[in-house]
């Protein structure tokens, strides 16, 4: 008789009901049997609610830290820096925004390359001192008239905090679809991070933590310098000899990682 009952039905746990139900509930907390009234935790006082509630909040295991110092911060899939080959955050992954220890390494090459790069546009601005000078003023003009434009059109962060925003034309690499899209990023930002955040928001494929021949770069629409990816947005606003613009133009190019200017700027602004 035991058995019959058992193939055709089970009775719930609580002791006061002990209804026979057709289609018993199996708690997940204590593994007994209960009628659908009784079927939640709290309806039948479930004695294992505790202990299940505490194994399930930690989930170390399918989680990736963030190594940076005070950064509680975690990934569900693993962000390495391949300079450091350390674990970061989304927030902490560019060398700059961790202090990457390898950052130091290349400095004496950099310093020098940047020098190189300062004599070349140093005597590119000789050669047309009073024609940049003209062109800086018709551009910056150009940018405050373009800014209000771009405010109302440009994708962008939409939690960035207003104060914060900076807008461009950003001028998309060669052959894509599009030729420009309007975006805003954070002033605060290095140039690397504003080259994510464009990528993403444009659908641009972005291999820049791999190592291949071409990364993509931001580049000066006026001089086509490749601009270095710690440097803050900010920096080159306030840059007193070729500033960028708020408002203004800036170029995204995939070039080799040696590349320190873009060919001829001017065509893609045409």
């Amino acid at each position: 008789a035991n058995m019959a009952e058992l193939e055709i039905g089970q009775h719930c746990g609580v002791d006061d009901c002990r209804q026979l139900d057709f289609l018993p509930f199996v708690c997940d907390g204590c593994s007994r049997v209960f009628c659908l009234q009784h079927r939640s935790r709290t309806a039948h006082g479930c004695s294992e609610v505790n202990l299940k509630s505490e194994e399930v909040k930690p989930d170390h295991h399918k989680s990736f830290l963030c190594s940076y110092k005070g950064c509680d911060g975690k990934e569900l899939v693993p962000v390495l820096c391949s300079f450091c080959e350390k674990q970061f955050c989304l927030r902490h992954r560019h060398q700059s925004d961790h202090e990457c220890e390898k950052l130091e390494t290349p400095k004496p090459r950099m310093a020098a390359t940047q020098q190189l790069v300062k004599n070349i546009v140093d005597s590119k601005k000789e050669i047309t001192v009073t024609k940049r000078c003209k062109g800086a003023k018709n551009a910056e003009t150009a940018a405050k008239v373009a800014l209000m434009k771009l405010k109302m059109h440009a994708c962008g962060d939409k939690s960035l905090p207003l104060t914060e925003r900076i807008y461009f034309q950003v001028f998309l690499p060669k052959g894509n679809k599009e030729k420009s899209k309007p975006v805003f990023f954070c002033s605060k930002w290095s140039i690397g991070k504003a080259i994510d955040s464009a990528a993403s928001l444009v659908n641009l494929q972005n291999d820049n933590n791999r190592s291949i021949a071409k990364k993509l770069r931001l580049c000066h629409p006026a001089s086509g310098e490749v601009l270095p990816l710690d440097h803050t947005l900010a920096s080159w606003i306030s840059n007193k000899e070729s500033p960028l613009y708020n408002g203004g133009n800036v170029i995204l190019e995939y070039l080799d990682n040696e590349a320190q200017f873009l060919e001829d700027a001017n065509s893609y602004l045409q």
